[in-house]
């Protein structure tokens, strides 16, 4: 998997908004992506050093749409801490 189909968005919610005090950043990520891959992909992107990656499956929530139950795809999210000092430009100001 290339780096740039790793990241999919970041994720700008009140929690992570609360988390970016920690240096830790919420995104969005591919559903094949795994740790070692995630931190890459934000180390280059962002020209940053991560310490650490948690990663966790979001199941999609169950719908009922005419009669029917629809599933949502499941997702994947990962809350990546940074090296204290560094920042992620793009989280600034929010």
């Amino acid at each position: 998997m290339h780096l740039y189909e790793v990241l999919r968005r970041p994720l700008i919610t009140e929690k992570s908004t609360v988390l970016q005090a920690e240096s830790k950043y919420a995104f969005e990520v591919a559903v094949e992506a795994n740790k070692p891959q995630i931190k890459r992909a934000v180390e280059k992107s962002f020209n940053v050093t991560v310490t650490g990656v948690r990663v966790m499956t979001m199941p999609g929530k169950r719908q009922r749409v005419r009669g029917r139950e629809v599933s949502p795809r499941t997702w994947k999210k990962a809350i990546v801490t940074v090296k204290s000092g560094d920042k992620i430009g793009f989280f600034e100001g929010v």
